[in-house]
């Protein structure tokens, strides 16, 4: 993974980190070296593109990690396999783009679902998969008949007086819920890939942050800071933590935002019953700066939400104060619960308010994945199943709305200050937790 603005390189102190087996770690690149396919990025996206170009085409890809697989959102995230990616959906991807479009975009978020069982069941990777389906919760009741209006027919409408028999208690006005999906545990998924990997047959460095993307004759030379790779064709996967100053065809076209993530400590069994939430379903609001919550399977609670504008520490840290209110007026008989665990980390929206899968313009033999929009659980793991037969010489399978290059956002220098006023307005808009 590549990295700019002061990332640091150790892991979070999260609670996936704390239970999931160790990986040995990954050594980094050392001298030149050649590859027919160098992969930037090992999470869900660079990992499945490097399990496809070996399965598939036999070819070993070299893997480049800034610091250790698992490192960036694919082990940071709520644990979310479900539908999503995009910003838009549906109706709206139809206006734009067309009912074709809007057809292949549902095709694959049911796809890519498949795709993380898929892998669980073919390498083995034992992460927690919970139960099928998720549940949006209408967090007033004007949302809630948006929701009723919005429905597919797959759906099941939850009125106000049905959530306590599902064990969906908590400050919420009804929602809907949908069978497709499952939540597991981020980090063993993506350590999991990653060992996968390595069985067959893929290079992978970690502690190798790019530096530099030089054209060299028909193909690229990828530097770091210990060596480069020689290579015929050039997948970026580093979604949020893309170094746009490097990349002078991504810069603007993507924009990052913090979400973070309070885990609490276990909750004993009369603790759930008195709050009225027993499930573990995935679960999230209808709130423009939405929040998303799930028991996990060792009885912790987990709570996360859309945060503040900058990645800095200091902001990092003031937004805890505030993710925590907004979990203690949502689950009030949690209110005196520690809390375990707080993390954070970036999710990535692009100008096109899609993800991004597809060739580079003007840069022959370069592509990219990424843009998942924070939904990169299925999204991602598709996204780089799908890219991979265009890195082998071929063409991706990826949908052509997907292909097209996001329009430029907000520019670099000013994205605190747009992503301040558009987080407050939101919440002015989303009105108080209630």
């Amino acid at each position: 993974m590549a990295i700019e603005r002061g990332q640091p390189m150790q892991h979070p102190d999260s609670h996936w980190r704390a239970s999931a087996p160790p990986l040995p770690d990954c050594p980094p690149l050392q001298g030149a070296a050649q590859a027919e396919v160098a992969i930037i990025g090992a999470g869900y996206a660079g990992l499945n593109a490097a399990l496809e170009l070996a399965e598939a085409h036999g070819i070993a890809a070299t893997v480049l990690e800034a610091a250790q697989p698992g490192w960036g959102a694919s082990g940071r995230n709520g644990g979310f396999c479900c539908l999503g990616g995009a910003m838009i959906e549906g109706d709206q991807i139809a206006r734009r783009h067309g009912a074709r479009a809007a057809a292949d975009w549902d095709g694959y978020e049911r796809a890519a679902i498949e795709r993380v069982r898929d892998n669980l069941a073919r390498y083995a990777i034992d992460a927690d998969a919970g139960p099928e389906g998720e549940v949006k919760l209408a967090h007033s009741p004007r949302a809630l008949a948006a929701l009723r209006a919005e429905a597919g027919a797959e759906c099941t409408l939850l009125g106000p007086g049905d959530l306590a028999g599902w064990g969906l208690g908590g400050r919420f006005h009804g929602g809907v819920f949908t069978p497709l999906g499952f939540p597991l545990h981020p980090m063993k998924y993506a350590r999991g890939l990653a060992q996968a990997a390595m069985r067959a047959g893929v290079r992978l460095h970690g502690d190798s942050a790019v530096t530099g993307l030089q054209r060299d004759g028909a193909g690229w030379r990828v530097i770091t800071a210990q060596g480069s790779v020689q290579a015929r064709r050039v997948l970026w996967t580093t979604n949020a933590y893309s170094p746009e100053a490097l990349l002078g065809w991504l810069k603007g076209r993507i924009l990052p935002v913090n979400s973070a993530i309070l885990v609490t400590r276990p909750l004993s069994e009369a603790e759930r019953v008195a709050q009225g939430w027993t499930s573990q379903l995935m679960a999230y609001d209808s709130r423009r700066v939405l929040h998303y919550f799930r028991l996990l399977p060792c009885g912790r609670f987990l709570f996360g939400g859309r945060g503040s504008a900058s990645a800095r520490p200091a902001a990092h840290e003031a937004f805890q104060s505030v993710l925590r209110a907004d979990f203690d007026a949502l689950f009030p008989a949690w209110k005196g619960v520690e809390t375990e665990r707080y993390w954070s980390g970036q999710v990535c929206l692009t100008g096109s308010m899609l993800p991004w899968v597809g060739a580079v313009p003007g840069q022959a033999g370069l592509f990219v994945a990424l843009g998942w929009h924070g939904n990169g659980v299925a999204a991602a793991s598709e996204g780089g199943r799908r890219i991979a037969p265009a890195l082998a010489g071929g063409q991706s399978t990826a949908p052509p709305l997907l292909a097209r290059q996001p329009g430029r956002v907000v520019p670099p220098l000013i994205r605190p200050l747009a992503l301040h006023a558009g987080l407050t307005l939101a919440r002015l808009i989303d009105g108080p937790l209630r």
